[in-house]
């Protein structure tokens, strides 16, 4: 809910939240699944597992929030979960750069 909450506030906005799984393929279904029934709304991608992408950005542990800015550099690479406020706070900041 405090996602929804988020991107609601950020509606008129540019930004994109983008959730990465990092389930086995065996699970693709049960996750894609869920994302039905909590109608999570995001750009989604299924990793396929512990794959390149958590080596990259050296992902040890779900859920992990990141921000990035508009030119894809990290602003945070742990960012505050979406029920922080704090995490809206430097969403608007990175905004206005």
């Amino acid at each position: 809910p405090h996602l929804k909450e988020l991107k609601e506030d950020f509606k008129h906005t540019d930004l994109v939240v983008l959730a990465v799984s990092v389930d086995v393929p065996k699970d693709e279904q049960k996750w894609r699944d869920m994302i039905v029934e909590k109608e999570i709304e995001a750009v989604h991608m299924f990793a396929g597992g512990w794959t390149e992408i958590t080596k990259y950005y050296n992902i040890t542990g779900i859920p992990r929030f990141m921000l990035f800015d508009r030119e894809g550099k990290i602003v945070s690479a742990d960012a505050p979960r979406p029920s922080d406020p704090n995490l809206k706070i430097l969403i608007e900041r990175t905004l206005q750069k």
